[in-house]
């Protein structure tokens, strides 16, 4: 494993590797596994998702249908459909970052704590974009993605997961 590791280090000076190279490794869950290994590359589990329902439960255990049918102010929405879908999908994406944090190094290169108020405030961005007459979907995938959610991220490859 040390060699390994030594030789991966060694890949960091990307312009003189082949633009098609990759290195592919399985593993069992082992503690001598090199953790440099594991944050220099992107990570793949056949482990299913076990709180991924949970967390999603967990998100709309609180939502009644007074919020899914009025904005902030207490006035109806404009697309209430829409509305509908893309905040299960910001509850989704919510749930998906809280189940991956539970995967250690596998997950995430370095450890998040990504709570409610990241979920609170995509929502109200959210209905802020669903009033203009046309969704600004790059905005909204930027503003969620990459200032609410990676906003905490440090790490350049965990960044990619979250924006």
């Amino acid at each position: 494993m040390p060699e390994l590791a030594k030789c991966v280090a060694e890949f960091r000076d990307l312009e003189t590797m082949h633009p098609n190279f990759r290195l592919i490794l399985t593993s069992m869950p082992v503690a001598f596994f090199p953790v440099s290994v594991l944050q220099n590359g992107i990570k793949n589990t056949t482990e299913p998702p076990k709180g991924l329902k949970a967390n999603l439960q967990r998100s709309w255990a609180e939502i009644t249908d007074d919020w899914l049918d009025k904005n902030e102010k207490g006035d109806p929405l404009k697309k209430p459909d829409v509305w509908r879908k893309l905040a299960f999908g910001v509850s989704f994406f919510h749930a998906i970052v809280q189940e991956r944090r539970k995967f250690g190094p596998l997950g995430f290169n370095v450890p998040y704590e990504f709570n409610d108020s990241d979920l609170d405030t995509s929502y109200t961005m959210l209905g802020i974009f669903l009033e203009e007459d046309e969704i600004p979907w790059e905005a909204l995938q930027y503003v969620t993605g990459k200032i609410n959610y990676g906003g905490r991220v440090t790490d350049d490859k965990d960044l990619r997961c979250v924006g």
